[in-house]
């Protein structure tokens, strides 16, 4: 479970074992990741750490208290510091060097449990008892924890694990619970910190043995055992949850683990389960960084190995069809509202929508998408999303299929007997699945029920073919099976049913994926194993871990996300493998072993598109070889798609009606090599094929500009589609030369949308240069005013680092904060113009980008915030020399809001300055307590202050004089 960022080798527990051989048999273990230091207690107590040198682990250090057994050692975030606890209440900390900070002897305890805290100042002891004392870091008593999960129960409990994830890896939302405490009766709470009063409370079912979070505090793991059918015999099972107390069902392929009266059930201890997508040659995946509070979605092209990354706060799923990704997300901490935000491949947001149903609903409701084609897949995922505005439907309702769903949110939160367990659609059905093992069969696009089918098991993910007629469905339990919505039979009474339980079952299954083009044919993932199945049918199996990304013309396409996601912000192609299935690879095998003739029936036999371009193939040769039908020979190779071949066949020919096909032919093989991104060989036959607009793209991807000024000029002059795309690659060119202000008004004036990409680019050098002014002047002409801001921020804070001049650090955030006016302005004018409604959905819609997408720098928050800090802080020197004393301390009391911005040292110098100048003494001996505990001051810099503050204060009574400052004085409460 546990991700380490250099692995041991594999012989680390046989060498582990044998150095054991002498010794009695190991009790507890625990890995210092930062030092990768194994260290191990037997049963006699004696304590080995262990190090690795030249391949070989050696012992660096042993000890042996000989009073008492060790029952649990824990290394500090840091691995510099390890606590180890004995069983008759002994304490030892000591150093990652091997020396001695502390001991302690917690007499009348039997210790059995320890954890540090995440930033190493709390230590919790497990008692046998079963309670929890939390002490200081230098070993002092501070309270009992209250443990809310074993409220109704009486007696003591054995505590089976207390681990506390420690946030190396970042969280998954901010805030997120990661104390988790488990007894072996099954009862366990998840908390935010020691002292959190409303803990997540889980119950499990089972007698608990061990406890463990993932490396990045996602998922955590409770292994122990449940009661079995027989009296005398226990299972073994592992139960996967949220830091929520959410169960989570894993696909990966390692364990399999059973569940009781479906309450749970788990697949894999080796990783949490991925957030991840396929859509167009594009992987989409998310993983969380310890340095941001938000998860990283990365948008991967596999085809151009390029990455787009997106940081998306309280990402709750991802979903991805066709060329569309849709994000689910939390619009608000403190509302219940989300928001579905659908994004291009590259991770560009299109159309966000506000929706008001709960967490539950959120990730059901977006495997909603199956449009029939691409070619309307914007516009029915758009179809769905107004759908959603507009109609809820409550479960247990019965919808006819008319108008008769409304907006009525306030359906998400009623009961039911039967909850939703699983939900899947295509463009002609919805399937419902419910936790009783029914399935509601409904009509799209008008919601209409229509079916109700009964299940022996709980579904746990459901999966329509391509043709609607045959769900997968995984249970709990990791049992795939099928059914045939359609079928017609005879049931037990004699009377005829719709809808029949196929005989194939399949155990282990984390994954599956029906075939785009074939009903038939789907492929299944068993442990580290991948089964593909025609008519239920398998065969041989292929040994890989790949998840399933794409099962289309007999080819299978996975990706290796496991691996990808041990080093995500570097994704390598050689994860992305495709796989051939059997029948295709017999296919090719038979025809070139035994010819047309003998393998023909075993195509007929397995039919498919792809395999009879074989026999179209090796006939047309035929036809050429021994009929000399070209005019045959040519039309089966252009069903074939083998352009290259068609060409060759043409040339031998002649006459004027092959031009057009000429053409053709010179086009498709122009497309095959720009397709590869091999835009010379492109240019060849596109200029063959008299094909401009091709043409002009490869003249732009090889920045031959001049080529696309020629192909410009020379075109006829009411061309103007390709005047407008020439004149826009000629303003990206233009702003490549670094005239932008053409370059903006070329791409004003024709609309252009790629700009965008080629300013990011341009700004990237800029900035790689030092250039940040420029780089600013040119993201503020091409009106990308958040970006122009974000820059100005980070100037201004730089020079108020460097104690420049105070005007000169306010002039700079007054213009970081003039751009983040025009670009909320921007928002909303854009807003205006697509959102048509009420003024709270255009409001939300026009917040989307900051509140979801990754805005969290401070500025955006309050762009004025650094100029009202500097304001005041000149202001209040201002006053202060020309004598209006009384001013100036006014003014320097406002200066206290602005520690973020101002250093404190600063603003208590000159506002004891002021208060002393005012003969305000009290105020003054505040601003003296308050410099003296600032951590940041050095020895002697903390000795002048206090210093000066006995040479004031020896002669002057800390005391205000009566003023109108009174009341504002007297509300100061400086915490020291």
């Amino acid at each position: 479970m546990k991700g380490k960022k250099k692995r041991a080798p594999k012989n680390l527990l046989m060498t582990v074992k044998f150095l054991y051989n002498f010794l009695g048999s190991v009790q507890v273990v625990t890995w210092n990741e930062q030092y990768h230091k194994l260290t191990t207690s037997d049963q006699n107590g004696l304590i080995i750490v262990w190090i690795i040198y030249k391949g070989a682990w050696y012992e660096e250090m042993i000890n042996n208290r000989n009073k008492s057994v060790v029952r649990s050692m824990s290394w500090n975030a840091d691995g510099q510091k390890i606590c180890i606890v004995y069983e008759d209440g002994a304490v030892i900390v000591g150093s990652v060097d091997g020396n001695r900070i502390w001991g302690k002897d917690l007499k009348g305890t039997h210790l059995c449990h320890v954890a540090w805290s995440s930033d190493s100042k709390v230590l919790l002891f497990g008692m046998a008892n079963g309670e929890i004392h939390i002490y200081d870091s230098n070993g002092n008593f501070i309270v009992k924890m209250k443990l809310s999960c074993l409220v109704n129960l009486t007696g003591a409990f054995r505590i089976a694990g207390i681990h506390w994830y420690h946030g190396t890896e970042g969280y998954v939302e901010p805030d997120c619970p990661c104390l988790a405490v488990c007894y072996e009766n099954g009862r366990c709470q998840i908390m935010r910190d020691e002292n959190d009063h409303n803990p997540v409370l889980i119950d499990t079912g089972m007698n608990v043995v061990c406890i463990q979070w993932n490396h990045c505090g996602s998922v955590l793991a409770l292994a122990g055992s449940l009661k079995g059918t027989s009296p005398d015999k226990d299972v073994n099972v592992v139960q996967f949850y949220t830091p929520f107390g959410e169960v989570k069902r894993f696909n990966t392929p390692i364990i399999s683990v059973l569940s009781e009266q479906g309450r749970n059930l788990e697949t894999s201890l080796s990783c949490f389960s991925w957030q991840w997508g396929y859509c167009s040659n594009t992987v989409v995946y998310a993983y969380t960084r310890p340095d941001r509070p938000e998860y990283c979605v990365v948008f991967w092209d596999t085809k151009n190995n390029e990455k787009y990354v997106k940081y998306v706060k309280s990402l709750i799923s991802i979903t991805t069809y066709g060329d569309f990704c849709v994000l689910a997300t939390k619009a608000d901490e403190d509302q219940p509202q989300y928001v579905l935000v659908l994004c291009n491949s590259i991770g560009t947001p299109l159309d966000p929508k506000y929706i008001d149903i709960g967490k539950h609903l959120v990730t059901p409701v977006v495997q909603l998408f199956g449009p029939s084609s691409r070619k309307s897949a914007v516009s029915q995922i758009r179809h769905f999303f107004s759908f959603l505005l507009y109609r809820v439907y409550h479960i247990d309702d019965t919808p006819s299929g008319s108008e008769d769903g409304h907006l009525d949110y306030s359906k998400a939160v009623e009961g039911t007997r039967d909850p939703i367990c699983a939900i899947t659609a295509s463009d002609k059905i919805l399937l419902v699945g419910r936790e009783s093992g029914t399935i509601q069969r409904y009509s799209l696009p008008n919601v209409g029920i229509i079916q109700k089918y009964t299940l022996n098991c709980r579904a746990h993910q459901l999966s329509l073919n391509c043709n609607s007629s045959r769900v997968a469905i995984i249970d709990l339990s990791g049992v795939l099976t099928f059914f045939d919505l359609d079928a017609r039979v005879m049931s037990s009474t004699g009377q005829q049913v719709i809808g029949e339980q196929l005989r194939l079952e399949r155990k282990d299954v984390w994954d599956m994926k029906w075939a785009k083009d074939n009903p038939d044919l789907f492929a299944v993932m068993e442990k580290t194993r991948m089964y593909v199945f025609r008519n239920l049918d398998p065969e041989e199996p292929i040994q890989t871990s790949g998840y399933i990304c794409n099962f289309e013309d007999l080819e299978i396409k996975s990706v290796l996300l496991d691996e990808i996601l041990k080093n995500p912000e570097r994704p390598n192609k050689d994860y992305i493998i495709n796989f051939e299935i059997r029948s295709l690879r017999d296919s090719r095998a038979l025809i070139e072993e035994v010819g047309i003739e003998e393998s023909s029936q075993f195509i007929e036999d397995n039919p498919h598109p792809r395999l009879c371009s074989f026999i179209y193939l090796e006939y047309s040769l035929s036809c050429t070889r021994y009929q000399g039908s070209l005019d045959l020979a040519i039309g089966l190779r252009i069903k074939l798609g083998d352009w290259f071949r068609v060409l060759q066949l043409l040339k031998t020919g002649s006459g004027a009606s092959d031009d057009a096909l000429l053409e053709q032919a010179h086009n498709a093989i122009g497309d095959y090599f720009a397709d590869r991104q091999k835009w010379l060989n492109a240019v060849q036959y596109y200029v063959q094929g008299r094909n401009q607009e091709r043409l002009a793209e490869c003249y732009y991807m090889l920045e031959d500009y001049q080529g696309l000024e020629n192909l410009a000029n020379s075109l006829p002059e009411n061309n103007n589609a390709m005047y407008i795309y020439s004149s826009s690659k000629h303003a990206q060119h233009t702003a490549v030369r670094g005239l932008w202000n053409k370059a903006v008004e070329l791409a004003k004036n024709h609309n252009m949308k790629e700009i965008g990409s080629l300013l990011a680019r341009y700004a990237t050098h800029l900035l790689e240069k030092n250039k940040i002014l420029d780089a600013i002047e040119l993201y503020r002409k091409a009106n990308y005013f958040f970006e122009a801001a974000k820059l100005m921020f980070k100037i201004a804070d730089e020079e108020a680092k460097k104690r420049t001049k105070p005007l000169r650090v306010k002039k700079l955030y007054v213009l970081s904060a003039l751009l983040m006016e025009q670009c909320h302005e921007q928002m909303q004018n854009a807003q205006r113009g697509k959102v048509k409604g009420s003024e709270t959905a255009s409001a939300l819609a026009g917040l989307l980008e900051e509140d979801v997408l990754s805005s969290t720098d401070r500025f955006a928050d309050n762009a004025w915030r650094g100029a009202e800090a500097y304001h005041f802080f000149i202001l209040a020197q201002r006053q202060l020399y020309k004598g209006s004393v009384d001013a100036a301390l006014k003014t320097a009391l406002h200066l206290r809001d602005y520690e973020d911005i101002i250093p404190a040292v600063e603003i208590y110098s000159l506002l004891a300055v002021c208060a002393c100048a005012n003969r305000a003494f009290d105020t003054c001996s505040k601003a003296f307590v308050k410099l003296e505990s600032l951590e940041t001051l050095s020895q002697e810099q903390r000795q002048q202050y206090e210093d000066l503050a006995l040479e004031i204060f020896t002669r002057h009574c800390p005391k205000n004089k009566k003023t109108d400052l009174d009341d504002v004085l007297e509300r100061w409460v400086i915490h020291v």
